[in-house]
């Protein structure tokens, strides 16, 4: 009975301290900014230059499907590197065709996008106000 007790413990002094851990730099951070407020602290920065145009602007769904593409081409690959790690074992010949229907199904898949149209890139140019 004393071990689980001493086994709960621990668990209960681990979870306090991962907490009192994650919640310390809200604490620090609050306790150490600075409290001034300038007129230029909720403008909009820019690497050092006056911004062109509003922040809040309409992003092209195209930014999001390349970011989708890419994560799944990486993804794919990333499952490859295994393959490639173990490839002077005992790698017979079914193994190599399921390698090829894997990355023909990548090459399928960036075929299709292709296809639609989502990797032309329409230049659009802001007007200044």
């Amino acid at each position: 009975m004393p071990n689980e007790f001493l086994d709960k413990l621990y668990i209960g002094v681990f979870v306090i301290g991962g907490l009192l851990f994650a919640i310390s730099p809200f604490i620090a951070s609050f306790l150490l900014a600075p409290r001034a407020k300038n007129p230029k602290t909720n403008r909009v920065y820019e690497c050092g230059m006056e911004p062109l145009a509003p922040a809040w602007i309409r992003y092209g769904a195209n930014y999001y499907l390349y970011a989708l593409i890419f994560l799944a081409v990486d993804v794919d690959v990333l499952y490859l590197f295994p393959v490639a790690a173990a490839w002077g074992q005992d790698f017979n010949k079914r193994e190599l065709v399921e390698v090829i229907i894997f990355v023909a199904i990548l090459a399928l898949a960036v075929v299709y996008a292709w296809a639609k149209g989502a990797f032309k890139w329409e230049r659009k140019i802001l007007k200044s106000s």
